[in-house]
């Protein structure tokens, strides 16, 4: 992509690793579905050897989600489980790792029955209170791993505040960027060492394709990174890879629509009748508000709510809705809702989920992008069918 680095984010995403195909001219990515490529001599090959090392069309994904997120280096996994998995993979047993309390329930469940048993330490922290990051922290911490906005309560931490403090003590800063992706926030400009997606979310962003990235600017993370993709394999196909292509390229388009609608979502739902709480960080009653604004160029399709009532009342509520699919998963075009104490979120002890602000009655909506008075009017015959 000539010039790459003087276009803004819109034609970067469309073009950013998707020269035309120099066989063909082809305007899309092809996908290379193959699994072995024809050597020259066996130590002779045109630049890809077998797909589970290098594949053409996983490449220019790569490169497409490095050029987003404003990174030098990016990796393409089979799911975001098995992106986290490659960070927490380039530590070594026995290195503790500081982790941000409220964060998506996989990430505990293979923090917890995992990596902790492979031999890392794991604390859980409130991460936005330096003081308690302070008394965690130990010689061996080497990663701080935080979330913003976080999974399901949309808190906002300070990205730049806190990548000071862990580098001042020579502690690696990982943030999953999923529900805000790099069309909203780029963390890496914030001083952060490496950022994590679930690329299953908004990036491809059609509920159709499984995968996950990582993106870095730190060589000696990079070549870690690549030595794990290489090594287990946990890679996309082909196919998968051209899906989130195709996502990227009206990703721009996709979060403004998202985020208006979640707007106005969070504000309808605010001055309704039955509803106790809402965490929509677009808010100016968020506690992270005025930091989301510094921080983010738009506050995201995510909003979560608690309706006055009983924890069975958000179930009722989840499964009267005629829009918003109950489903696990979020960042799609439609729209989605869900109960992350049974859900998302029930890998994580009660007692802890609660002291993240997960309770039982917090329900989770993914704001799609259809007619945002469609979704209101269903939002709206769902709380009424909920009283019952």
């Amino acid at each position: 992509m000539k010039g790459g680095r003087d276009l803004r984010f819109s034609t970067i995403a469309i073009h950013a690793g998707q020269e035309p195909d120099p066989a063909t001219g082809a305007i899309a990515t092809p996908i290379y579905q193959t699994s072995t490529f024809v050597k020259e001599a066996p130590d002779r090959h045109k630049g890809y050897e077998y797909s589970r090392t290098g594949n053409p069309t996983r490449h220019a994904m790569e490169a497409n989600l490095a050029a987003l997120e404003g990174g030098r280096s990016g990796f393409g996994f089979s799911s975001g489980v098995a992106a986290i998995s490659a960070v927490l993979q380039a530590l070594d047993p026995g290195d503790h790792v500081l982790c941000s309390r409220d964060l998506y329930g996989g990430s505990y469940r293979l923090f917890t029955k995992f990596f902790a048993r492979w031999g890392l330490n794991i604390s859980f922290v409130d991460a936005g209170d330096l003081h308690a990051l302070d008394a965690a922290a130990t010689k061996k911490t080497k990663l701080l791993w935080l979330e913003t906005p976080s999974n399901p309560t949309l808190r906002i931490l300070d990205l730049r505040a806190l990548s000071d403090w862990a580098h001042a003590r020579k502690i690696l800063v990982a943030v999953d960027n999923t529900f805000a992706t790099p069309a909203l926030q780029r963390p890496l400009g914030l001083g952060v060492d490496v950022v994590v997606h679930s690329t299953t979310k908004y990036l491809g962003g059609h509920s159709d394709v499984l995968g996950g990235a990582v993106v870095t600017d730190d060589a000696e993370l990079a070549a870690k990174i690549s030595s794990i993709q290489k090594t287990l394999g946990a890679v996309p196909g082909p196919m998968d890879c051209f899906l989130v292509l195709r996502g990227t390229k009206t990703l721009a388009l996709r979060m403004e629509r998202h985020s208006s609608n979640a707007l106005a979502v969070a504000k309808h739902l605010l001055a309704h009748a039955e509803t106790l709480t809402v965490h929509y960080p677009g808010l100016p009653s968020h506690p992270g508000y005025d930091l989301a604004k510094a921080q983010m160029s738009g506050f995201g399709g995510v909003v979560a709510v608690e309706l006055k009532g009983s924890a069975q009342r958000a179930t009722r509520f989840v499964t009267r809705t005629k829009l918003f699919a109950l489903a696990d998963s979020l960042g799609g075009v439609e729209s989605l809702i869900g109960h992350p104490a049974t859900m998302s979120h029930a890998s994580i002890p009660r007692e802890e989920r609660l002291r993240a602000g997960i309770t039982d009655g917090l329900i989770r909506l993914s704001v799609g992008i259809e007619d945002i008075q469609d979704l209101l009017a269903d939002l709206d015959q769902a709380i009424l069918a909920s009283l019952n």
